[in-house]
């Protein structure tokens, strides 16, 4: 039986979804050197055509500098005009459409960007493949203005909605955390200020675009990571942007691109398929690291619903609830402990029609497996390798 919350309309800010269902943010792997591809337009447009109340485009970064590497997105107004394509092709197929914008601080790859990238504090960086220094006062006057800028584009490309991104390791995310942020000045010290960056963040993208779209956050639970962002920081900062009142809901998450990133992906641990998708050098490097970079984590159903109730509990705006949800009748429980929405990422990767088989009761659970061979793609062209072989031979 189709849940009787499901697939009612709910308010997001200004918008009104059709469903409770909001495809995450994946990172997409087909723009080349930023541009907006065929392919990635087609990739939105069929999880429009699947039935989701919403898709997110991910990730488009703030400025050069942001990227994760050269072939991201820069959501500028030159950018702005080419993206109008993919934002009027998900409307036309019946779905509205959000903007991930961020800066991937120590999650870039500089010798990609062929430009520097920040941190809170200075430190050696795995992706960034080096040293990042700290960022100055003035860095971080101009980070906040990239965010109302982008956001700002994101409106003149048609989205409904932005999603600012604070979690992963990202650079907002990696001022929340006390084992990254060892500042002193008015972004460092208590949970107030490692939060301050963000807030300003929020406050600047609001105002920048008004009540035009809805502005979320992407907003990290837990860090996964040893003295990382955690429930004592992450539950007082979340009621700091509440209070704010810049947000009109967070999409809770956890784990860090750059030191664990299985905390959010959970499952089977792909480092072969990782270690081909790599340069040989690269590849090499993670035979010898690789067991110690990939931690395991073994997959459960709505893994971060009990990190998620604590939220629901402290907060009363709108949440999401991400994690491992695959199943109809786990998106009717999240609904009825009070989560205003559910975001689904990998199961919607191995069947994009999977939200109409739930309205047509056809389905009530997903058909990803979880094997995770769907993360080392992102190089190629995000995909689920499953999906893409049965296809090959229909």
């Amino acid at each position: 039986m189709v849940s009787k919350q499901a697939f009612t309309s709910i308010r997001l800010g200004p918008l009104t979804l059709k469903n409770r269902f909001i495809k995450a943010a994946t990172f997409e792997g087909v723009m080349p050197r930023g541009q907006v591809s065929d392919a990635l337009i087609d990739f939105h447009t069929e999880v429009a055509r699947g039935g989701a109340a919403m898709t997110t485009v991910a990730y488009c970064a703030v400025s050069p500098g942001g990227r994760v590497h050269r072939d991201t997105i820069v959501l500028d107004a030159e950018r702005a005009r080419d993206i109008r394509r993919l934002t009027d092709s998900v409307h036309a197929a019946g779905a509205m459409v959000c903007a991930q914008i961020g800066h991937a601080g120590l999650v870039a790859n500089t010798l990609s960007n062929r430009t520097p990238t920040l941190a809170p504090s200075t430190r050696l960086s795995a992706p960034a493949m080096g040293l990042v220094k700290a960022a100055t006062p003035e860095q971080l006057d101009a980070v906040v203005d990239d965010f109302g800028n982008a956001a700002t584009a994101a409106v003149e490309a048609g989205f409904d909605a932005i999603e600012i991104h604070m979690g992963h390791g990202y650079l907002l995310s990696s001022f929340f955390s006390p084992n990254l942020n060892k500042r002193s000045d008015r972004y460092g010290g208590t949970t107030a200020r490692r939060a301050e960056l963000a807030r300003r963040v929020a406050e600047r993208v609001r105002l920048n675009v008004g009540d035009s779209v809805a502005v979320t956050a992407k907003f990290n639970m837990d860090d996964g990571v040893r003295r990382g962002f955690w429930l004592t920081d992450s539950l007082p900062t979340a009621q700091l942007l509440e209070a704010d009142g810049y947000l009109h809901a967070l999409q809770l998450t956890g784990g860090s691109s750059l030191l664990n990133p299985m905390y959010y992906f959970r499952g089977n641990v792909p480092l072969d398929e990782f270690i081909a998708s790599q340069p040989r050098p690269v590849g090499l490097g993670l035979r010898i690291v690789g067991r110690r970079m990939f931690r395991t984590y073994p997959f459960e159903e709505a893994f971060f619903l009990p990190l998620a109730r604590q939220f629901r509990e402290a907060l009363s705006m709108p949440l999401m609830l991400l994690g491992g949800i695959n199943r109809l009748d786990t998106v009717e429980s999240a609904l009825a402990e009070g989560f205003n929405y559910v975001a689904m990422a990998r199961a919607l990767l191995r069947d994009p029609f999977l939200i109409s088989s739930f309205r047509d009761e056809t389905a009530n659970k997903g058909r990803c497996i979880h094997c995770q061979k769907c993360m080392p793609t992102v190089y190629s062209g995000t995909k689920c390798v499953v999906r893409e072989t049965t296809s090959m031979h229909l």
